[in-house]
């Protein structure tokens, strides 16, 4: 750890008030909260020392050894939106659903994101579990100060992007990449796995707000991997004199949204749409592994959460999980949330995915 920061302190009754104004059903709550962000250390992209924050939430109970879960977000382009900051963010509120039914929360910011230093390598399969599973250590450390410990099995769960994210952590877990935790169970929720088809669709406008999420996806794999020459290359006059900063983190959701049209095909050039819909060489190689988070075979049961009435995420995203995870031989299984939208599914989910992490203890 390097710093530690309160941030709330909640009883059980202003919990369920917050879960409440939320849209969180908060009939599981039992305890009150203690949340503080820390700054720890971690690895960047290249395995070089940087840090990382994350929100810490711990149950205000007398258990000595507590349940643990690891909560990933879903895509923010804005440091200042995740839950290690943002006192309005849907995974601050989930991180104190997990800890008002008596679990530890470990809330990872990512690299680039909250306090951490630099711009977010989104969709970078080793720094998102490196950065969570050093948040997992960090938030120990922090436990055993307050006279507490974490148990050794995680559950794991996230929305969206955290949805792989979920996969990818529970099989570094399960591969023993910390001497320590173990994986318990896995939840994601909204999870886009098929990412060559979702970045396809994106390129197509068939999803809600096509154009700023491939704008993200682009701007970010460009700086890591090397997808253009040339901003001209990629984007359309004259968006393609200012469209990579506006991903510097430091533009809001809405302030981007203003600045970009509303189209993938406004946005981009048709040739570089064509690479997304046909890719090949590099961007080919690294879907890959993101089309496939979900192709192992786990030893804990896996629960797929997922609204049909989703259109950022279609949910034929989770059957594509499902049937890899099927293929594997792993226990599974699918819920349908219904017909809600993106963030509305997360917070229907949340409850669920609760009792679910109860029923696998």
């Amino acid at each position: 750890m390097v710093s530690v920061t309160p941030v709330l302190d909640l009883d059980a009754e202003q919990v369920a008030a917050r879960l409440e104004k939320a849209g969180i059903d908060a009939a599981q709550v039992r305890y009150g909260v203690r949340a503080h962000r820390i700054v720890y250390r971690t690895v960047d992209t290249d395995q070089k020392p940087t840090t990382a924050s994350e929100l810490v939430t711990l149950p205000k109970n007398r258990d000595r050894r507590l349940r643990t879960v690891s909560w990933l977000h879903g895509t923010q382009v804005h440091r200042g939106e995740v839950a290690s900051v943002n006192d309005e963010s849907t995974d601050r509120e989930a991180a104190l659903l997990f800890a008002a039914t008596g679990r530890a929360a470990s809330v990872p910011d990512y690299l680039g994101l909250g306090e951490g230093p630099g711009i977010h390598p989104y969709g970078h399969p080793g720094a998102t579990v490196t950065a969570s599973v050093d948040a997992l250590r960090a938030a120990r450390t922090f436990a055993r100060r307050d006279g507490r410990d974490l148990r050794r099995s995680v559950h794991v769960s996230g929305f969206s992007q955290g949805g792989p994210a979920t996969m990818m952590v529970g099989r570094a877990l399960q591969e023993g990449d910390d001497p320590y935790f173990r994986l318990g169970a896995l939840a994601p929720v909204a999870g886009p796995f098929d990412l060559s088809g979702f970045e396809a669709d994106a390129a197509d406008d068939k999803l809600a707000k096509s154009s700023l999420y491939l704008a993200y996806f682009v701007t970010a794999w460009n700086r890591m991997y090397g997808l253009y020459d040339a901003p001209e290359d990629a984007f359309r006059a004259p968006y393609a004199q200012e469209v990579e900063t506006l991903f510097d983190g430091d533009h809001t959701g809405e302030q981007i949204a203003a600045a970009l049209p509303g189209t993938s095909a406004e946005l981009f050039t048709e040739e570089f749409l064509d690479q997304v819909r046909h890719p090949t060489g590099v961007l080919r190689q690294k879907l890959k592994a993101l089309d496939t988070t979900c192709d192992w075979r786990p030893d804990v049961p896996v629960h797929l959460f997922h609204a049909r009435g989703d259109g950022d995420v279609a949910i034929t995203h989770a059957e594509h999980c499902r049937g890899q995870l099927i293929d594997n031989g792993a226990e599974q299984q699918l819920t349908d949330i219904g017909e809600f939208d993106h963030n509305t599914s997360v917070r229907k989910a949340l409850p669920q995915v609760v009792r679910w992490f109860d029923d696998a203890d």
